[in-house]
């Protein structure tokens, strides 16, 4: 064994003269000749070598545990020379010869399984087994939907929809083109649009047919975004009855391709300051579209840069040299022949990091002139005699309004991102379970999600994206039954949502390409073009850190109103309720509590969760107020406290994720799927308390003790979630035509 590594270094050879000075049993014959065998300066041939790793190989018995080396030497002499075994005191020998090998530092019992021919455990035998229905996780997974999911499936998985090499610009856009228009010849583009404009009214729908597309390729997932979603929906949101007779028959069935032209080169997420305007002339009925300088451009236009024929173009609206604020017109880009119009000058974005299916470009606008009737007027008009009109008086809630009735954007996009999510995990983990790589001397190979190190690298992951799937359930649901009182909370869950979502999504595939080595960077698997074209996710529809900021004002509008409404026994029934809260949550028992039990309680995890949001919900409302009352600016006050600002709106949504996790498994009568439910449940809440443990053991919410116990816990469950992975992500019925990642079959 000390030979194994071809040299014999100082400390074990003194090791070797102290033990044989010290023991009582070798003649002065046999230190002498062990003394030549263990000389660090003459190593034994290879053929001696060979002959005593035959020797001791040949004297091993499988099946047998061997405690120390000196077991196998035993062994070796019984079979041998039996006759001296039965003389030599073999109890204090073996003794001896095992203190000998922790002073080497060999740890015998593992340093015998090197001569077994082949041995079981724990990481070799462990696999996949199916511990529940996949087709009852699948039609969970879809609810009502499935019918809708399995034939938008079926049509993306025909030979029509195969994937077409993206590096040839033009004809892959042209491509995007033409499965856009099979879409809407099946009339998934009109599905949201009313049925009285070739539409089917259901919106609903069109959300999941948009996740769906995204199984197959993400630039087809986008340009059908901006044609039916942007550009339709914004006509029909934003426009009124005359709009919706006159553009969205043609739109839904994209016999008129357009555009949304909101960002400008300057500003994108401050659409309010951008600078393109609109000047009326009421004399000749007509607005003025023009574009001030270079960097009023509206930039990174998808559908402009070949395809689009008219635009919302969101403009500054100015009446006699007065500016009433954004807007929205519709503006005409291209004749019926593709020509670019007077006064449009279009500049193609070229090829991206990504989406290059997309024909994203920049527009100028050189004093074109629009009918009035052009002008979307939902929210906004100008009246027979040139006056500005609107039903919402406030000039911010009418911004806010206006910009209110395109988050369905914000709803679209994390759902895209989650079927990316899931296309790169069904790739990774149904690798990971036929890979094999290593394991224990004279055994087969271990799959390499049998790893715990891969395990943690994947498992959370898919947890977190089960969780994020029912979290997009309950915001999609919120939106599409909407009250007016409740569209600035709907605001905030889908804007903290759609960063929650798409940093995931990011965070996922670039994981799944770490977690399939080579094989991951290779394009024919696809992950590649999976996070090349989703990585824009995070600052599409909102730059996901601007969006937070917007999450936390929301929660602290909410928490600035409770107090506001809050008399004299509201106030004292708060400050009783946070104290009881305070005394519980920090209970000496609680904050070291390492039972099993109490650690998969979900009444514990969802504690946690609302008790990290609540203080620093608290703390940023207290600190933002000391800062003002000392007299900074409020712009100030909050740029100082952004960071504290992003954690809230954070914990916020990380709460209201599990949140809708644990109702939903509270919802599941399927025993089967309960259990592998609660325990991708668990795995998210521990793992999420896991990644804050500095932020509660700071607050004294739980001790060391309590930490080390949850990461422990945390490594358990990835290792019981390992042999369900599979069939958890075979649940989300890929179609392997729209996976096509040779690794994944």
């Amino acid at each position: 064994m000390v030979w194994s590594d071809t040299t014999i270094n100082a400390s074990e050879h003194q090791a070797f003269q102290s033990f044989f000075k010290a023991v009582d049993w070798l003649s002065e014959e046999d230190r002498k000749y062990l003394t030549a065998k263990l000389d660090p300066n003459s190593p034994p041939s290879r053929e001696e070598l060979e002959m005593w790793w035959k020797t001791i190989k040949s004297s091993v018995d499988n099946d047998t545990t061997y405690p120390h080396l000196s077991s196998i030497g035993i062994e070796i002499l019984k079979k041998n020379a039996p006759e001296v075994a039965h003389t030599f005191p073999l109890s204090k020998v073996e003794k001896e010869l095992g203190n000998l090998e922790s002073q080497l530092g060999i740890i015998g019992q593992s340093a015998a399984l090197t001569f077994k021919s082949s041995h079981a455990n724990i990481s070799t035998s462990y696999e996949t087994k199916k511990g529940f229905e996949t087709e009852k996780l699948t039609a969970l997974l879809d609810g009502r939907r499935k019918p809708l999911i399995d034939e938008i499936k079926s049509v993306i998985s025909k030979k029509e929809f195969d994937y077409v090499d993206p590096g040839n610009l033009k004809e892959y856009r042209e491509q995007v083109l033409v499965w856009c228009k099979m879409l809407a010849d099946k009339g998934y583009g009109s599905i949201g649009f009313p049925k009285e404009y070739g539409g089917g009214d259901d919106m609903e729908g069109y959300f999941t047919v948009m996740e769906t597309l995204s199984y197959r390729d993400l630039s087809t997932v986008i340009k059908f975004g901006v044609q039916f979603g942007l550009w339709g929906m914004s006509v029909f949101m934003l426009g009124t009855k005359k709009h919706h007779e006159k553009y969205l028959p043609a739109i839904g069935t994209l016999e008129l391709p357009g555009c949304f032209a909101m960002t400008e080169t300057n500003h994108g997420s401050n659409v309010r300051g951008i600078e393109t305007t609109a000047t009326y002339n009421h004399k000749e009925k007509t607005f003025t579209i023009n574009t001030p300088h270079i960097n009023a451009r509206k930039e990174y236009i998808g559908n402009a840069a070949l395809h689009g024929k008219m635009a919302t173009v969101f403009a500054k609206l100015l009446i006699n040299d007065k500016d009433y604020g954004v807007s929205t017109f519709i503006v005409p880009l291209r004749d019926e022949e593709g020509k670019t119009l007077p006064g449009i000058a279009i500049e193609d974005c070229g090829r991206k990091m990504g989406l290059n299916g997309v024909d994203n470009g920049l527009i100028a606008f050189d004093k074109v002139t629009i009918p009035k009737e052009n002008m979307l007027d939902r929210f906004s008009s100008v009246d027979e005699e040139g006056e500005f009109q609107s039903p919402i008086a406030s000039d911010n809630k009418r911004f806010f309004t206006m910009l209110g009735t395109l988050v369905g954007g914000r709803i679209g996009i994390p759902r895209s991102a989650l079927a990316a999510s899931k296309s790169g995990l069904t790739i990774a983990i149904r690798y990971a379970d036929k890979r094999r790589q290593f394991g224990p001397d004279g055994t087969t190979e271990v799959p390499i999600l049998n790893y715990r190190m891969h395990q943690r690298r994947l498992l959370p992951l898919l947890s977190k994206t089960y969780a994020c799937h029912f979290a997009m359930e309950y915001v999609t649901e919120r939106f599409l039954n909407r009250k007016e009182d409740e569209m600035q909370e709907i605001e905030a869950l889908a804007a903290g949502l759609k960063s929650y979502v798409t940093w995931h999504n990011t965070a996922t595939l670039q994981e799944c390409r770490e977690a399939c080595g080579g094989k991951g960077f290779l394009s024919e698997n696809r992950i590649d073009a999976l996070k090349n074209d989703s990585d824009v996710y995070t600052t599409f529809e909102g730059d996901n850190t601007v969006l937070l900021q917007l999450v936390a004002k929301s929660r602290l509008s909410a928490y600035k109103e409770q107090f506001e409404n809050m008399n004299l026994f509201t106030v004292i029934d708060y400050v009783v309720n946070k104290t009881k809260t305070s005394i519980t949550e920090k209970n000496p028992l609680i904050i070291r509590n390492t039972d099993e039990n109490h650690l998969l309680d979900p009444e514990f995890h969802l504690n946690a969760f609302q008790y990290r949001e609540n203080s620093i919900l608290s703390s940023a409302g207290k600190r933002l107020k000391r800062l003002m009352d000392e007299g900074m600016d409020p712009f100030d006050a909050v740029n100082v406290a952004q960071h504290h600002l992003f954690t809230l709106a954070m914990a916020f949504i990380e709460r209201v994720i599990l949140e809708k996790f644990i109702e939903k498994i509270e919802q599941t009568t399927d025993p089967e799927l309960k259990q592998v439910l609660k325990r991708l449940c668990d795995l998210f809440a521990l793992y999420q308390i896991e990644t804050h443990n500095g932020w509660y053991l700071e607050q004294g919410y739980m001790e060391g003790i309590k930490s080390k116990a949850i990461r422990k816990m945390v490594n358990q469950l990835c290792w019981e979630i390992r042999k369900d992975a599979v069939p958890l992500v075979n649940a989300f019925n890929i179609p392997d035509s729209c996976l096509s990642a040779p690794i994944a079959t």
